[in-house]
């Protein structure tokens, strides 16, 4: 290990001074990924895509597996017997999400330990041994076994797709490519909707549900064989003549040297051998670490997967057929992930983030107030499915893709795999209390209550986002590094 370090510096040191001249004498490189240059342009976005494809093949097993569990409930707790134990079925939810923040702790290091391909290749497998296991079940804990295998893959996926899009992704289009993650966990959770509509009406239909998510894991392991690999990891790694012929595939030849010379620009000074995990916590990385693990929370104490888990049991009580309803959920965050991915390049992630969270305020609003006696029983109806609806919506311009874009950004890139897992972890933890305890909370204080709190916590987003996110449209993540920097 120490070798290769020492390589990572001669590497380092032997090439700045060169990489540096053509930096500033020749390309201009300080504005070519920021979409300035003035000699060749922007990088094609047509090299990258390709591979930013592949990777969302994690978001939409992510989006899937949330979604899966939504209409195939109520049949899983029939055939094995826990129906009517709302504990349980809360279990079958949040061991999924326990699952997912032991993953999340774990991704950062398995992504900087194998690199970006073999990480997304490593978080394939348990979700294709839990969803055989899941789908092969006799009773409860066999199907919570098997959706903790499930759940350590989703917990891995997310950020190490947030991290190899962001690094592999030209800086003119990286929160269009960061929006794909959304628009794949959307399609993923329409789909696990779609598939899942046969449940209620054909015995043992949710085994297939969780058998249809064994082929796009094993698609992402296979694809990502093909796919190249993090420059920023290869260059940490001192393994540079590597990373140079993989910003050859992502950006093309002429834009190489230039993209080259940012790395270094980032690296002078910092000695990778030195990071530890205290710098999140006590050093200068923390604050960064608060904004991000504060985002994840107010995220997910606003509700929202409240809604992707439980939206048949919420319009089944409101006598809404669930079939259409849910439907019209997974359209909502398909079309919502849509105008984020045009939105968020040219209006910038805090202007998305503070209109998201402001209109799922409305949406908290519409929900109470469908749930007081100021209006009749058919408006109340017509209320809350239109505030979930809108809620979905709003989510999904903002909250939803903007976070693990952002903090993919912000992190330098020593110790940016880490940093996001922690942050990662945090979401995952906030998840499985919601997702534990939504159904209890529902039936003890009610939705009015409930959905004043969820509410509440999206108007605390608003302000939180307002006072402390930076804007980083644009910029390249040296740049952003550089403006982070204390």
């Amino acid at each position: 290990m120490r070798g290769r370090h020492d390589a990572s510096s001669m590497y380092k040191r032997g090439t700045r001074d060169h990489a540096f001249d053509a930096h500033d004498k020749e390309l201009g490189s300080d504005r070519l990924l920021t979409g300035e240059g003035k000699d060749i342009g922007n990088p094609s976005w047509k090299r990258s895509l390709p591979h930013v494809l592949v990777a969302t093949l994690a978001s939409f097993l992510y989006g899937y597996h949330l979604g899966v569990i939504n209409e195939t409930l109520e049949s899983i707790s029939h055939d094995l017997g826990f129906h009517g134990n709302t504990m349980a079925e809360g279990l079958v939810v949040s061991t999924c999400l326990g699952g997912a923040f032991v993953g999340s702790l774990f991704g950062g290091l398995i992504a900087d330990g194998v690199g970006r391909r073999r990480a997304f290749q490593l978080c394939a497998l348990p979700m294709i041994i839990g969803a055989s296991m899941s789908a092969t079940a006799k009773n409860l804990w066999g199907m919570l076994l098997g959706r903790l295998f499930v759940g350590t893959g989703m917990g891995t996926g997310p950020p190490v797709a947030a991290l190899y899009v962001t690094e592999v992704s030209p800086a003119y289009v990286r929160g269009t490519y960061g929006s794909f993650t959304q628009i794949a966990a959307g399609l993923g959770l329409l789909g696990s909707l779609f598939i899942g509509f046969p449940a209620k009406e054909t015995e043992g239909w949710w085994r297939m549900c969780f058998w249809a998510s064994v082929a796009p894991a094993a698609m992402l392991a296979l694809f990502m064989e093909f796919c190249a690999e993090s420059p920023h990891w290869l260059f940490k790694r001192g393994r540079g003549a590597e990373a140079e012929a993989e910003y050859e595939k992502l950006l093309g030849g002429p834009h190489v040297k230039s993209a080259i010379a940012e790395l270094l620009k980032s690296d002078r000074g910092d000695d990778a051998d030195t990071f530890k995990f205290s710098e999140l916590l006590y050093g200068h990385h923390r604050q960064v670490v608060f904004i991000g693990s504060t985002l994840f929370a107010l995220q997910q104490l606003s509700g929202i997967n409240a809604v992707f888990y439980f939206s048949s049991t919420v319009f089944k009580s409101a006598g809404v057929p669930s079939k259409s309803a849910n439907m019209c959920v997974g359209i909502a965050n398909l079309l919502g992930s849509f105008i984020a991915m045009i939105l968020m390049d040219k209006l910038g992630r805090k202007v998305l983030l503070i209109g998201s969270f402001s209109g799922m305020v409305v949406a908290m609003g519409i929900q109470a107030i469908s749930s007081t006696s100021l209006v009749s029983r058919s408006s109340a109806v017509y209320l809350s499915v239109g505030g979930m609806l809108l809620f979905v919506l709003a989510f999904a311009i903002g909250a939803g893709p903007v976070p693990s874009i952002l903090l993919s950004e912000m992190f330098p890139g020593r110790v940016r795999a880490n940093a996001v897992s922690i942050c990662m972890a945090f979401h995952w933890m906030v998840n499985f209390f919601v997702g534990l305890l939504f159904l209890r909370l529902l039936e003890q204080i009610g939705p009015l209550v409930l959905n004043s709190i969820f509410g509440t916590f999206c108007l605390l987003a608003v302000l939180f986002v307002q006072k402390n996110v930076l804007e980083t449209k644009g910029k390249s993540l040296q740049e952003i590094e550089m403006a982070l920097l204390p």
